[in-house]
């Protein structure tokens, strides 16, 4: 994408106008996070540019500032006002999330979308034209800035949503109101509803940006808006037939029954309130306009948004953790992955990095599993909406390499070979002399120690865990795992490898089954005893499924696969002193069949065509099954977090969430037991220990210091 800026608009700068004017005349008025000069057409240019910050967001003072500039421009109106993002990677990303913490009360939300309304009215009545560039992200709040001008012109690779539903909320700065006044209503709710991106073409075929250009040619499009020689047509006869109130109750119940199943409203109260929102003033854009900020303060201060935004914040923690940008050291980028192994896990791995625009060689005694990897990512590349020429390009990206000779040019060799310390070393052995000197050897163990990893190594500083989970492309965590002789340059530089490929990374430490399978297989262990004591393992399931995990545990089993479960099991029984029941003899027989679950077609449930395939007929289970399923997961959670497997609660939620699933509308494993209170899990789980045996016992961590 060209630079996102007019050449002759670089905030700061006295240069030429963009008609060929002498110079852009600045404003005697300075401000902090906005810059307006006036052209000698006398079109005023105001580029947004939060100060101290990467992207723009709408904060309480971008705002102020910006109701100035617009009480400025009525007092002198222009010809016309072109708003614009002096960033260079986007438009607005939405509101400053940061203050939704400071809103403690609805009426104070309300006092202040208010404001926020007003002054977004004062830009949509200004007596003259008035026109928004989009580059890179106009998201939330920026687009429904957007939304309150005249025209919109987008510069090619721009993108547009409105993300909040993810936050439990719904648009509030009039969004609900313009966007489906503005295209097709269905597909203005369906955006709101599942706050999904919208990419440039599409974005023109819907009508939301009147038109998509290159950078260069924004002058001209621009002139041609004041010339009046841009025909855009407001009609959008597709909203016609739900300015009838039957039409919209029927169009909502659908809608209703859609989200629900996707989103239960006693988990996640947000589409409903939009659904409700449109479909009793979807006829009224005025009264839309005023009911969403009183629906928008009330979902905003539900345990559910409060929640949500948590997981925001634990996300963009994680996040930071991979951005080199924010250490104190900048390691090196990787730009040369070498992959060992292509089976399942290695192939997607490779792929996803690939994918991501790095160069990667794929290794494998056995060719065709490199073809299948090859194959995966092609696929991988259609349901991710790449183009022909994009899919070319990242396929050349992946180097098919039965030699393993990109050992002696890669960055970062990662090793993704079968779960066998034996096999492991010898992968290690063969590769370590050939290896450049300042690269990273990784491995994408699950459950051995790097302590046992490391031996016979000649350089044990260079390896470092880096455990990606199944399905690659769909989870959003890695693990990276140290040991104490890994040098922290190699962790830094893995850490920040794990942000360039647009993955969390979770630091934890080389304990038995790190953080993430040593919290999920007393989980799944819990479901195999009650699945032993009689329930249906659809009862089991759901249990899990209304407590809000995306998927029961056993399911959950299958997915993961239950070789991989009963090899975890008997590690952390063996190398931890956690009364894990045994692994039954049915369970075993199974694996040794190679009933393993989704991947061989039948496990604790058939599978069709990668589909589960369950009986709906089923009894409850009891009450009481939820602690048992849930208390372990959280007693492994606080034994990690004592033995300091992860460096706190916050990053160890963060982790659970986006690894596992955990509920995020619940904030975390952690947050939720707090939540309960600390004293009243402990009781819990001793009441279960008196009652099922010693692998409920609650750990010490439980008993706070003021308890002692």
């Amino acid at each position: 994408m060209n630079a996102p800026i007019l050449s002759a608009l670089a905030p700061r700068r006295m240069e030429l106008g963009p008609f060929g004017a002498s110079e852009l005349k600045s404003t005697s008025r300075q401000w902090q996070h906005w810059h307006l000069k006036r052209d000698e057409a006398n079109v005023a240019w105001l580029l947004m540019d939060k100060a101290d910050s990467r992207a723009n967001v709408l904060s309480e003072a971008v705002l102020r500032e910006l109701s100035e500039v617009i009480a400025a421009l009525q007092r002198d109106m222009p010809a016309a006002l072109v708003i614009r993002s002096a960033k260079p990677d986007s438009f607005c990303v939405g509101a400053d999330i940061s203050e939704f913490r400071q809103l403690k009360t609805e009426p104070d939300v309300i006092n202040q979308l208010v404001e926020a309304h007003l002054l977004a009215q004062k830009i949509v009545d200004l007596s003259c034209p008035t026109i928004a560039i989009v580059h890179g992200a106009a998201l939330g709040g920026g687009l429904e800035l957007a939304l309150c001008c005249d025209y919109r012109l987008a510069v090619r690779g721009a993108t547009f949503g409105v993300p909040e539903v993810l936050l439990g909320l719904h648009p509030g700065l009039g969004g609900t109101a313009r966007l489906p006044d503005l295209i097709d209503p269905l597909v203005a709710m369906e955006m709101m509803l599942t706050g999904r991106t919208v990419h440039d073409a599409q974005a023109s075929k819907l009508g939301l940006i009147d038109q998509l250009l290159e950078e260069r040619h924004l002058a001209k499009a621009v002139a041609a808006v004041l010339a009046d020689q841009v025909e855009v047509d407001r009609r959008n006869l597709r909203a016609r037939p739900f300015r009838l109130d039957w039409v919209r109750r029927l169009a909502a119940w659908r809608m209703r029954k859609q989200a629900d199943s996707k989103a239960p409203p006693q988990h996640y109260p947000a589409p409903r309130a939009l659904i409700k929102l449109w479909e009793r003033h979807g006829n009224s854009p005025d009264q839309m306009l005023h009911r969403e900020i009183y629906s928008f303060a009330h979902l905003l201060n539900t345990p559910a948004s409060r929640n949500l935004v948590r997981v925001f914040f634990l996300r963009e923690q994680l996040k930071a953790l991979g951005d080199p940008t924010k250490g104190m050291h900048k390691p090196a980028p990787v730009r040369h992955v070498h992959v060992i192994g292509a089976g399942a896990m290695g192939g997607d791995i490779a792929g996803w990095c690939a994918l991501q625009g790095l160069r990667v060689s794929l290794f494998d005694t056995e060719t065709n599993n490199i073809g299948s990897a090859v194959q995966k990512l092609t696929q991988l590349c259609q349901q991710k909406h790449r183009s022909s020429a994009q899919t070319r390009q990242i396929l050349d990206n992946l180097i098919p390499d039965p030699s393993n000779s990109g050992v002696a040019v890669a960055d970062l060799v990662l090793e993704a070979v079968p779960e066998d310390l034996e096999i492991k070393r010898k992968v290690y052995a063969e590769v370590e002399p050939r290896m450049k000197r300042d690269a990273i050897l990784a491995s994408n163990t699950s459950s051995i120690a790097l302590e046992k990893l490391r031996e016979g190594l000649t350089d044990a500083g260079r390896l470092v865990g880096i455990h990606f989970f199944n399905p690659v492309a769909q989870m959003q965590l890695v693990e990276v795992v140290a040991h104490s002789t890994a040098r922290s340059s190699a962790l830094e530089r893995a850490t920040t490898f794990v942000g360039q490929i647009s993955r969390l990374p979770a630091p934890v430490a080389s304990a038995p089954g790190f953080l993430v399978n040593r919290a999920l297989t007393p989980y799944l262990v819990e479901a195999i005893c009650l699945l032993d004591e009689g329930l249906s393992a659809e009862a089991i399931d759901q249990v899990a499924i209304d407590f809000g995990m995306p998927m029961g545990p056993l399911e959950l089993a299958d997915q993961v696969g239950l070789d991989i479960c009963v090899g975890v099991a008997d590690m952390l029984r063996e190398q931890l002193d956690s009364y894990l029941p045994e692994t039954p003899d049915w369970l075993r027989k199974k694996v040794e069949k190679g009933e393993l679950g989704r991947k061989s077609g039948k496990g604790i449930y058939r599978w069709k065509h990668g589909a589960v395939q369950k009986k709906y007929r089923r009894k409850q289970a009891p009450r009481g099954t939820q602690q048992r399923l849930l208390l372990p997961m959280l007693n492994a959670c606080m034994a990690c977090l004592r033995e300091q497997v992860i460096d706190d609660a916050d990053q160890l939620d963060g982790a659970m969430i986006f690894a596992t699933g955990f509920p995020p509308f619940r904030g975390g494993p952690m947050h939720y037991a707090a939540q309960l209170g600390f004293d009243t899990v402990a009781a819990q789980l001793q009441e279960l220990s008196e009652k099922h045996g010693p692998r409920f016992a609650p750990d010490p961590g439980w008993i706070t210091p003021a308890d002692e």
